[in-house]
């Protein structure tokens, strides 16, 4: 207990700061603290060494006060005794404790041990002499009960004082309060066991992707959604969530831009494929989540099963918007339709076909036969209209034996009444059942937007009207609301009858156009042109009836026989005695989609005696840009035939250089609207320099098409053009003056 005689530590305590601040003081700054105490506390040993009391005047003194009065906790020094009896306690126990520094001193009003928490003071007793004995710092976290009743948290560091034989004399230490961190960190670990409650036993599936897609984590309940085992063999099975889990990969791209542009995104539906394959609908929330740089580190959210739902909103749609009979679309979901094709038509400046379709004498065959042969008749029906029709157009019933068509997209008439020839002809094969076979027919009216009306209502109401004038003009044909269009489409329906037998006639010719050498000035080749003569009178050009040929499915004949005339052509010419020239033909994309398209050009080669390296196929690039996987293999096949390709109307196109360096193409052909201006327009210029170095950078020969003028030639031989095509030496020619205008000035051929 206390002396009553004063000592040098009681005068000592009595020089004390007796003031402190708040201010932070980090902890390791005290590690020389304790041999800093026992030096100047040590006054009761006489084994320590002499202690100087001018050490605590002045400088130091004011020194010891700053330190200790600044220092967020106690320092203390005290023996190792069952009280922990104080020797020394600085002015921060009030802070700390709720006592003052002499209600701790000498156990004066308290002992330390009885302000230690009773639960804790065998563990920090314990921690200490564990410490001591090892002649080590010592750290412990405990609680103690502060004057005013609370329980408090404190962290305490210190370590023995010992005297020249060893001995322990003392413990000295700092004693901080960490009850707010204790606190948190308790909050922190309650958050993260309810965290992982939530995580472990979630109804959803909770998931961490990398952004490339790859699993980090996942939950149970998206193991089991997804159909695995366990969220270890999902992480371990899907490398690759785009191709792997997406049923339709383009979802996972739509989905990687939605949260790129945003960071976040809701909702967001797919179909995916369980571990077993099963197909199901989820939704999923998700948000990106950046490191400190702003980088995406990964994607973290929750999915949801929505298969159920999204089957009952399938049903319901299906019950509301289609008819129960024939599953098409009923009369209110054509409105809608009608409403949105209107606007796309208005925006993309096309037109859209309005289609009024009336089965004729229906009322018939329901009378005689029965409702229920009725209900079959009008369900057949419904299929051949709409396997008439594109699946993007809209075939609806409004009821009976009405149905009306939206054919969006079209720009002419033309193009709408092949359609609707094709349509008459389904409808009329015939239509079998046990009760025997019936020829079924209908009738058509058309409304065009916006020729015919700008709003539903209007074009309904003149299909209408133009199906009851189909129906006057002996039933099975389509009429046009408009006189004019009707006009129209008599024109072509005679163009077409024409066109079915103009091969049979042998009302078809071929022209052939020079194709001129740049250096040498000589003819490397000619393009077979194709004319249609269908009377002294009447020529119909290539640009009208081509696009014909190709919708009706003639193409394909008229196209080889301009294979076979130019390659019969061309022989002649040899034969003749004229140098042999490489002869070009046009090729359409569907003519050269026809899996046999190979074998006939290597037939027609065999059957004229042409060398395949006398031969040129062209194609246009959008053809073969459109199809470029599919094409590669034909074309690889066309080259070890031997026979040459070109690029026609290159530049006009979209073009991939990495399909364009895989194809065996011999040639680009500059389109003539390119050279048109390239005197004149820089821009055209432009391109056409950059086609010419493309091609040769490529390994290819350049032909400028449509060559008019001097100044055009000089421009293509300044910029190093290899061959050209063009008025400026000849116009198109037919077989004869071909041979008699050309044969003369062969080798020596200079500009018209």
């Amino acid at each position: 207990m206390m002396s009553s005689a004063p000592t040098k530590k009681d005068l000592l305590q009595e020089d004390l700061p007796s003031a402190a601040t708040d201010a932070p003081q980090t902890l390791d700054s005290l590690e020389t603290s304790g041999t800093f105490l026992a030096d100047l506390l040590a006054v009761d040993s006489g084994d320590l060494p002499a202690f100087d009391t001018t050490v605590i005047s002045g400088e130091t003194a004011r020194m010891l006060r700053t330190l200790l009065g600044n220092l967020d906790g106690m320092v203390y020094r005290c023996r190792d005794d069952a009280n922990w009896t104080m020797e020394f306690v600085s002015d921060g126990c009030r802070r700390l404790t709720g006592y003052d520094a002499d209600d701790l001193l000498l156990n004066n009003r308290v002992s330390y041990e009885q302000v230690t928490h009773p639960e804790d003071r065998p563990r920090v007793r314990d921690e200490i002499a564990s410490g001591l004995q090892l002649r080590q710092r010592f750290d412990c976290e405990y609680r103690i009960v502060h004057a005013s009743g609370e329980v408090r948290w404190v962290w305490e560091r210190g370590a023995g004082v010992y005297d020249m034989r060893g001995e322990l004399v003392a413990i000295e230490g700092i004693v901080q309060d960490i009850t707010d961190r204790k606190q948190s960190s308790q909050a922190l670990r309650e958050a993260e066991r309810r965290y992982y409650n939530l995580f472990e036993n979630a109804i959803e599936g909770i998931f961490r992707t990398t952004p490339d897609g790859r699993y980090l984590d996942a939950n149970p309940a998206l193991a089991r959604i997804y159909g695995f085992d366990s969220p270890a063999e999902l992480i371990e099975s899907l490398k690759d969530i785009r191709h792997q889990l997406y049923v339709d990969p383009s979802r996972r791209d739509e989905f990687m831009r939605q949260i790129k542009s945003r960071g976040v995104i809701a909702n967001f539906e797919a179909q995916i494929r369980r571990k077993n394959g099963e197909v199901i609908w989820i939704a999923e929330n998700a948000r990106a989540v950046h490191n400190d740089d702003g980088q995406v580190v990964c994607y973290e959210g929750t999915v949801e099963d929505v298969t159920e739902r999204k089957l009952y909103q399938a049903r319901i749609e299906q019950q509301a918007n289609y008819d129960t009979l024939t599953g098409l679309a009923n009369r209110s979901l054509l409105n809608d339709r009608l409403q949105q094709a209107i606007l796309t038509a208005a925006g993309y400046g096309t037109r859209l076909a309005v289609v009024f379709v009336d089965l004729d004498r229906f009322k018939f065959i329901n009378d005689s036969l029965g409702h229920h042969v009725g209900d079959e008749l009008l369900r057949a029906m419904a299929e051949r209209l709409k396997s008439s029709v594109r699946e993007s157009d809209t075939v609806a019933r409004l009821g009976g034996d009405e149905f009306v068509l939206l054919i969006n997209g079209q720009r002419d008439p033309d193009a709408v009444a092949v359609v609707l020839e094709r349509m008459l002809s389904d409808i009329s094969q015939p239509w079998t059942i046990p009760q025997g076979d019936f020829n079924v027919t209908c009738s058509i009216g058309v409304a065009l937007y916006p020729d015919d009306g700008d709003n539903a209502q209007t074009l309904l109401k003149h299909a209408d009207t133009a199906m009851y004038r189909a129906k006057e003009k002996g039933r099975n044909n389509f009429q046009f609301f408009t006189a004019e269009m009707n006009a129209l489409i008599t024109q072509r329906l005679e163009l077409e009858n024409k066109l079915r037998r103009a091969l049979e006639r042998q009302q078809f010719e071929l022209h052939y156009q020079p194709r001129i050498d740049m250096q040498t000035r000589r003819i490397v080749g000619a393009e077979a042109l194709i004319r249609w003569q269908v009377s002294a009178h009447e020529i119909v050009p290539p640009a009208r009836f081509i696009p014909v040929a190709e919708e009706i499915g003639l193409i394909a004949p008229i196209g080889k026989w301009v294979l076979r005339t130019a390659c019969e052509q061309n022989k002649v010419w040899q034969d003749a005695g004229l140098e042999p020239f490489v002869i070009s033909v046009n090729v359409s994309a569907r003519q050269f989609r026809q899996e046999n398209f190979a074998q006939t050009v290597a037939d027609v080669l065999r059957e004229t005696g042409l060398e395949p390296r006398y031969l040129e196929i062209e194609l246009t690039e959008s053809a073969v840009m459109h199809d470029a996987e599919q094409f590669i293999a034909m074309l690889d096949a066309l080259s070890e035939l031997g026979v040459l390709i070109a690029l026609d109307d290159f530049g006009t196109g979209y073009s991939s250089l990495s399909y364009l360096k895989r194809l065996p193409v011999d040639r680009l052909k500059v389109d003539r609207s390119f050279v048109q201006d390239i005197a004149t327009d820089a821009d055209d210029a432009t391109i056409v320099r950059t086609i010419i170095a493309l091609g040769h950078n490529l390994g290819l020969k350049v032909v400028a098409e449509g060559v008019e003028t001097e100044q055009q030639l000089e421009f293509l031989r300044s910029n190093g053009c290899d061959e050209l095509q063009g008025y400026h030496y000849s116009q198109p020619l037919s077989g004869r003056d071909f041979a008699r205008v050309l044969f003369p000035l062969w080798g020596r051929l200079q500009p018209a």
